[in-house]
């Protein structure tokens, strides 16, 4: 696809940037997303496993953005095609994976919160997402925690007690989304896929992302010198903030 600008690059955080927390992109994103492909280069970087991006995006998503960056960078796809897959098994063991859900198993035993549903822990292939109420729980269940959460701090209490158990093996802890956060090998964060954008291929990198906040998951590439961080508040915020930087000219 011949583009203006290819030497520019934006990339888009998932969850509140182009889509509203969980829920599918709307027509209205995708078409405005199809547009500005014109102009420049796109791609989206997500915390989320690829299956959950195909949910939220579309099927199609790799038709859609020139890069696809699921689970932080760790599964890469340019133009379609896979260029890199990095697994947390292989750079953890086992017995340190299992020392780790057998700790987060007991820990959520004893917290009490208005209500607990299932999947407390997924297994993605470049992390873990731990989820103190269950990712099976609905939408309504999903915005209920994340005001009990923001009270109560359930989720950033249980981060400092992982960070003060598990200090030997080098992780990061990532509060994202309503309901959940991100545990990985420090440097595993989204800064992860800059490493598949050499230098020299682009003269600007934008990232759009709503978690730029310090203990964000959008916090590392939002600061990272070789990009230019823009934080929003929603999908719309999105589309305005691109209109006024990439289509001024039109």
């Amino acid at each position: 696809m011949a583009k203006t600008n290819p030497r520019i690059l934006a990339l888009f955080d998932v969850d509140g940037t182009l889509t509203e927390p969980r829920l599918a992109i709307v027509p209205e994103m995708r078409t405005f997303i199809a547009r500005l492909r014109r102009e420049i280069t796109v791609g989206v970087v997500g915390g989320s496993d690829l299956k959950k991006q195909m949910e939220q995006l579309g099927r199609d998503v790799m038709d859609c953005y020139d890069w696809n960056f699921s689970e932080n960078g760790l599964v890469a796809y340019k133009d379609g095609v896979p260029i890199g897959r990095t697994s947390i098994t292989d750079h953890l063991g086992e017995e340190n994976l299992k020392r780790i859900v057998n700790w987060v198993l007991g820990y959520l035993s004893k917290v009490d919160i208005p209500i607990k549903r299932g999947t407390f822990i997924e297994f993605r292939t470049g992390m873990l997402n731990i989820s103190p109420i269950g990712r099976n729980c609905s939408h309504a269940e999903r915005d209920e925690f994340e005001k009990y959460d923001l009270e109560h701090k359930v989720r950033a209490t249980m981060v400092k007690a992982m960070q003060d158990e598990f200090g030997d093996l080098g992780l990061t802890f990532s509060i994202g989304g309503q309901i959940s956060f991100d545990l990985f090998p420090t440097g595993w964060d989204k800064t992860y896929c800059l490493r598949y954008l050499p230098e020299g291929d682009f003269d600007e990198i934008h990232f759009f992302g709503d978690k730029t906040f310090k203990g964000g998951n959008d916090y590392e590439i939002y600061t990272h010198p070789r990009i230019k961080g823009h934080s929003v508040k929603s999908f719309s915020d999105t589309m305005e903030q691109c209109t006024q930087l990439f289509f001024s000219a039109a």
